[in-house]
């Protein structure tokens, strides 16, 4: 065979896959459309998925208390006469939440040895022009003070105070709140307003039309780079539902009943609380001091006097009856790092006074209606800190409880044993 027909047959043969290679003009048009819609499909994807956080973490603890003491974790003292340890999951939490730059959602679930509930449930909606502003409506922490939405995986103590826990239960409501920041570009930068309207009842669902007015006005600035300082002011104005026909309010040394004529009245409660903090570097590490304090009027039971936070009104029992009560609480940090090691050192003092107007054996006395739920404690707490990695953190603290003691008020005498030792590890991620 001459070599040009040979050449030629050679051709004839591979001209399928010549085809293939050379594909006419218009499906190779056709390919590099769909790699770009290909391309910005996955950008699009990678975007959506920048907007998406999911963060979470764990506290898994042990705890041991004296004889009289009340622990986080794990059922009650089950001998009255000795001390008792537990070991338990204080919160485990997991926080979804999607920020599009305007609009917000977020999703918190908790997790732990008392069961499965959720903790934030709210939409946030920025101003568009500078995105300083922005109005929260949902369940969310309150805007009283520093503590309430310090999270709890970075609070150097166990728990919040005590009168933050008995007056602000799982430290959120429903509602909604504005916060009004200035622009950078302005001199009062540094300002920040929240107030909102809120149900008054946690995060369980409302029982009545009225509603708590919350608000804080803040101040925080940075000094270099070394040290930062930061101050405000909070109001809580509201009100609790007695379910009774009858109140209680302070007349001299005892409580007098009040003839409201009616079940479904309410009792006013009014909280003035101002905060500040503190912050320095040095070589000795950095040094942060915090303080808190809180003072007005607190409507509670004869047994308690905690915030309402149920599930369904209180019926019309003579122990659902209010009382209301002038109260004051305050509690201080110290918190020295260590140079540049992991070690933190904590220091805090926690006190609350329910009741103002009595004090000592003035309480419970007979006929003044006046019982421990009126008496003064008080909290000195000694930890450490010690920060494995970003993620991992063990904390060790010890909690000296002490009590206002009465001559009247069987088991206060004398200052109860109630001393509690909290060893925590913490997972966050």
């Amino acid at each position: 065979m001459k070599s040009g027909n040979f050449f030629v047959s050679m051709l004839l043969a591979l001209s399928p896959l010549w085809g293939f290679a050379q594909e006419p003009e218009n499906d190779q048009e056709k390919r590099i459309t769909a790699l770009e819609e290909q391309s910005e499909t996955l950008d699009k994807l990678v975007k959506g998925l920048s907007k998406f956080k999911a963060s979470a973490y764990i506290q898994g603890q042990y705890q041991y208390g004296e004889e009289d003491a009340s622990l986080k974790v794990g059922d009650k003292n089950e001998n009255a006469d000795a001390g008792f340890n537990r070991i338990g999951i204080r919160r485990g939490r997991i926080k979804f939440e999607y920020n599009d730059g305007i609009g917000t959602g977020a999703v918190q679930i908790e997790v732990n040895d008392k069961g499965v509930s959720y903790r934030d449930l709210y939409i946030g909606v920025k101003d568009p022009w500078t995105k300083r502003s922005s109005l929260t409506v949902g369940v969310f922490n309150r805007p009283f003070g520093y503590e309430i939405p310090y999270s709890t995986s970075n609070l150097e103590s166990p728990e919040r105070a005590t009168i933050i826990q008995d007056f602000f239960p799982d430290e959120r409501d429903l509602g909604a709140m504005l916060t009004l920041q200035p622009v950078k570009e302005s001199k009062f930068y540094f300002l920040k307003l929240e107030a909102g309207l809120f149900a008054g009842n946690s995060i369980n669902k409302e029982t009545d039309s009225r509603k708590d007015f919350i608000g804080r006005l803040g101040a925080e600035k940075t000094i270099g780079d070394y040290a930062q300082w930061g101050l405000g002011v909070s109001y809580y104005n509201g009100s609790v539902y007695n379910p009774t026909t009858t109140a209680y309010e302070m007349v001299g040394k005892e409580f007098r009943v009040v003839d409201k004529g009616t079940t479904g009245t309410y009792m006013k409660r009014e909280y003035v609380g101002m905060d500040g903090q503190f912050s320095i570097l040095t070589a000795m590490g950095k040094t942060t001091l915090r303080a808190e304090g809180l003072l007005g009027i607190q409507p509670g039971i004869a047994g308690s006097s905690k915030s309402p936070n149920y599930s369904a009104r209180p019926t019309n029992l003579p122990e659902n009856a209010l009382y209301k009560r002038p109260f004051i609480g305050y509690f201080f940090y110290l918190i020295q790092d260590i140079g540049s090691t992991p070690f933190s050192a904590v220091l805090k003092y926690d006190t609350y006074d329910p009741n103002t107007d009595i004090q000592k054996d003035e309480i419970g006395l007979a006929g003044s209606n006046t019982s421990k739920t009126d008496l003064a404690q008080s909290t000195i707490g000694i930890g450490a800190l010690y920060r494995f990695s970003k993620n991992v953190r063990l904390q060790a603290y010890y909690e000296i409880n002490s009590n206002e003691k009465s001559a009247n008020v069987s088991g206060y005498e004398s200052d109860r044993k109630d001393n509690v030792l909290t060893v925590r590890l913490q997972y966050k991620f």
